[in-house]
């Protein structure tokens, strides 16, 4: 069984208070078709969403971004056309608030991957060697497959972008491909 895990593709991002930018604009239509195609098959679709509060001083993350995804804030919200699909379809996702980058640290998300009897996880969404990358390593070290999408994921890092790709595909047996 599969499911996709759809990472952080919000307002903030792709053009908001931390945007990746021009690259996150460009993988908009592959999302919203990945998640539809994945929806339609009745595959697990799971928005894992970046969570912050606003002055958060504790929050690792603040000495090293700006103040982002503000729950609450139009920044947390889908972007484009996944918020379309979403909008949809939300009987059949499963939203998930994160507070750190990988979808699985404090969160349900293997309970529910193991409940449904989930071997397989597609990885899309921003940042590629940021919260896809830290998903990927903690899926790896619980034991799932991983197909990452290259046409789906983005970074503000072009370089970062490549290696993590590689490191997908070397470090963690990911099935790299579109």
């Amino acid at each position: 069984m599969e499911a996709l895990i759809v990472i952080d593709y919000t307002v903030d991002f792709v053009n908001g208070k931390l945007p990746v930018g021009e690259p996150a604009l460009l993988i908009e239509d592959r999302i919203a078709e990945l998640t539809e195609a994945h929806v339609r098959r009745g595959d697990l679709v799971v928005m894992a969403v970046d969570l912050h509060e606003e002055n958060d001083p504790d929050h690792p993350e603040s000495k090293l971004f700006p103040p982002h995804n503000i729950r609450g804030t139009e920044g947390r919200e889908l972007f484009g056309k996944l918020r379309e699909v979403y909008d949809r379809n939300r009987d059949h996702i499963l939203w998930m608030d994160k507070t750190r980058y990988s979808s699985f640290h404090g969160t349900p998300l293997e309970d529910e991957l193991r409940s449904r009897g989930i071997d397989t996880l597609h990885l899309v969404g921003v940042c590629t060697d940021i919260c896809v990358l830290h998903t990927a390593v903690d899926a790896y070290n619980r034991g799932f497959r991983m197909v990452i999408h290259p046409s789906a994921v983005a970074s503000f890092n072009a370089a970062g972008h490549e290696w993590a790709l590689q490191h997908f595909r070397g470090s963690l047996g990911a099935d790299v491909r579109d």
